[in-house]
């Protein structure tokens, strides 16, 4: 690796397979926290002996983090290096991952968590960049529909991991299991993973939108977060959002003005890398909240474990994991945009197969809605990201994936707090399963509703054409000094 040009672009394929798995491992590890947690919350609430108050930012404090600096840390892997900056992320996720583990209070859990959504927001755009300069734009949609797929397969397997390792060892061990995962990774990505940034002669750190990106994309989703537990027209939901958009009208105009901004607003004159990130945008709207309400659904009212709760993920799983590397590949032959607008329908077909659950619904009422979104998201997702690191040259990658990283955290957390109102507004302290259900059914009939529109949106928007050839070859620095 040492004295390879940057002219010299290409590398062997054992190389690039080895890039993803590296990656992939990183992604896994990096996504299983965001569901693993959540069957483990009762016995950390008891073990702890704290308020469900004070036990919801064990989850928000890592999504504030991550949305907070998210774009910065596609900034920083552009500038200083998309290697460096993963295997920073890596190393910051596992220490916070031991912090977490070994906590005796929750002051100290919750700092831990901080510290892993600091990790993640270095490691998540780093890893799709990563990929975006490591291949050339014909192969992209393969390696990117494996980058989904693995994203998606910790998702969905979180509830049933997290159940198995609370209810057979503690729930200390979601954080422990991170550990050889991350030392694993670390040291594979050291050897195996190639250097690479943005090559422009003119960079420098945008303080300025650092600053002001930080602080509304942290004020947007606290206020989505927290708009069902204050009320949605509180002082404290309504500030947050006059905060949000104060900070995001001033950094959209300082981005505008700098020489150097931590955002190249040129991206969006791209109307496939908007509709790119209108897709990811929507699709996390209509599903993140279903797999969380659906896990609720399975507890609450029909009765299961949570480990049989995440059992019942199952078939959605395996089809995530076989589709989203078959959707990419699929991807670089056909184009992205009939994908996404397949993959969109689908979702939305599912969700409103899901809708006609009811209080003696059987698990096998549920299997063709866990087929259809297991079919649909990952084609939806993986062909969205190909068609967004598509449209962006290969210098560009690590904030033109942050910002898709981004449209993503929001639209989850915009989707958990739509489905949390509409449910709420049926449901809420009534303790009633026939309540709840009817919320559910509303809930999943405007996430349908909104993957249809982002369906819509997907073929009005997207465009396949040679103009987006022109960055046929990776970027790549020689190997750092070893």
């Amino acid at each position: 690796m040492r004295g390879r040009s940057t002219s010299s672009a290409p590398t062997g394929r054992r190389r690039r397979v080895l890039t993803v798995a590296v990656i992939a491992t990183g992604l896994f590890m990096m996504m299983l926290d965001n569901t693993v947690l959540n069957v483990a919350l009762p016995s950390i609430q008891q073990d702890l002996g704290v308020r469900v108050a004070s036990l919801e930012w064990v989850v928000t404090g890592y999504t504030l983090t991550f949305a907070a600096i998210l774009l910065i840390g596609g900034k920083l892997a552009d500038m200083l290096g998309r290697r460096r900056m993963f295997l920073i992320g890596m190393g910051v996720f596992t220490l916070a991952s031991l912090v977490s583990g070994l906590s005796t209070s929750i002051t100290m859990l919750i700092g831990g968590r901080i510290l892993q959504g600091i990790g993640g927001a270095l490691m998540n755009p780093a890893s799709l960049s990563l990929i975006a300069a490591s291949f050339p734009v014909r192969q992209r949609g393969a390696a990117i529909g494996l980058w989904s797929g693995i994203g998606a397969t910790a998702l969905a397997t979180g509830p049933l991991v997290g159940g198995l390792l609370t209810q057979h060892l503690s729930w200390h061990w979601i954080f422990f299991v991170n550990l050889p995962i991350g030392i694993l990774g670390m040291t594979a990505g050291y050897l195996l993973i190639s250097e690479s940034r943005d090559e422009s002669a003119d960079q420098q750190f945008d303080i300025p939108g650092l600053v002001t990106s930080a602080v509304g994309l942290f004020a947007l989703t606290y206020g989505l977060i927290e708009g069902n537990t204050y009320g949605w027209d509180s002082p404290r939901i309504v500030a947050a959002f006059v905060v949000a958009g104060v900070a995001l009208s001033g950094f959209l105009l300082l981005e505008r003005h700098q020489r150097a901004p931590m955002l190249d607003l040129s991206l969006f004159r791209s109307s496939t890398y908007v509709g790119a990130n209108v897709s990811q945008l929507f699709s996390s709207m209509a599903m993140f909240g279903v797999s969380f309400f659906l896990s609720i659904y399975l507890q609450r009212v029909l009765g299961y474990s949570p480990v049989q709760s995440g059992l019942a993920f199952v078939p959605m799983t395996v089809l995530i994991v076989f589709m989203a590397p078959f959707s990419g590949r699929l991807s670089d032959r056909i184009g992205s945009r009939r994908l996404m607008t397949v993959g969109m329908s689908l979702v939305g077909v599912a969700l409103l197969t899901f809708s006609r659950l009811d209080l003696t619904s059987t698990y096998w009422e549920l299997v063709p809605g866990f087929v259809l979104a297991g079919i649909g998201m990952p084609m939806a997702m993986a062909s969205s990201a190909a068609a967004a690191m598509r449209a962006v040259s290969a210098d560009k990658a690590g904030v033109g994936s942050a910002v898709l990283n981004s449209f993503r955290q929001v639209g989850g957390s915009l989707g958990l707090a739509l489905m949390g109102a509409i449910v709420a507004v049926n449901a809420v302290g009534s303790g009633s399963a026939a309540l709840f259900v009817g919320g559910l059914e509303r809930a999943l009939h405007v996430a349908a509703a909104i993957a249809f529109l982002g369906a819509v949106i997907s073929f009005a928007t997207v465009r396949e054409g040679s103009r987006y050839r022109r960055f046929e070859e990776p970027v790549l620095l020689p190997a750092e000094t070893r």
